[in-house]
């Protein structure tokens, strides 16, 4: 619909609603055949701005595709698309071939395999003075690691040095802060990458 059919439509569209307005039991003969002929001229005024066919479906991708009275939208497409049964993921053509797992020991409370999952963790340490030790909870993000040990730090009674330690299948200090050495030292930053 262009601009010029959108401004003759809404303005045939008040006309009527100002006929609707002043509508009664004593509206005389000659008013409503008024009446009839502006709606006749509304009507053919909405048939030539109508440029698609009439949807058949509530569906906005396919509104005028094949019809299922049983999908939410009435859409055959979308209703086929949801009922079809999820596809397994392509493998990676670089990693092994799945092998089915071999049991060792069975037991009414479910399956232990041999090693557990490895768990990727953060850890925050801090130097007493004689050791690394623990300095909160190991995190599963390093940002927050790091924005921990950034907040330790800022205390009064900070640390001398301080670390993030990543714990995966090995230990690895990804990052250390200050020095273990001298606690003057608390304030360099140096950083270990791996």
């Amino acid at each position: 619909m262009n601009h010029a059919q959108l401004v003759a439509l809404g303005r045939a569209l008040r006309v009527l609603g100002e006929h609707g307005e002043h509508l009664s039991r004593d509206t005389p003969d000659a008013a409503l055949h008024e009446i009839r002929a502006d709606l006749t001229r509304a009507l053919s005024q909405l048939e030539e701005s109508i440029s698609a066919p009439k949807p058949t479906t509530r569906c906005q991708e396919h509104p005028t595709g094949p019809v299922d009275d049983s999908a939410r939208d009435l859409c055959l497409l979308c209703e086929t698309r949801r009922r079809a049964a999820p596809k397994p993921a392509p493998q990676d053509e670089y990693s092994p071939p799945p092998v089915a797992k071999e049991v060792r020991v069975q037991s009414r409370y479910g399956i232990r395999e041999e090693r557990p999952q490895p768990q990727e963790r953060w850890v925050p340490e801090m130097w007493n003075g004689q050791a690394w030790q623990l300095c909160g909870t190991p995190r599963r993000d390093r940002r927050e690691a790091e924005q921990y040990i950034a907040a330790q730090r800022r205390e009064a009674k900070a640390a001398p040095a301080y670390r993030v330690v990543h714990a995966f299948t090995d230990h690895v200090v990804v990052r250390t802060w200050g020095s273990t050495e001298a606690p003057s030292g608390r304030h360099r930053s140096v950083e270990q990458d791996f």
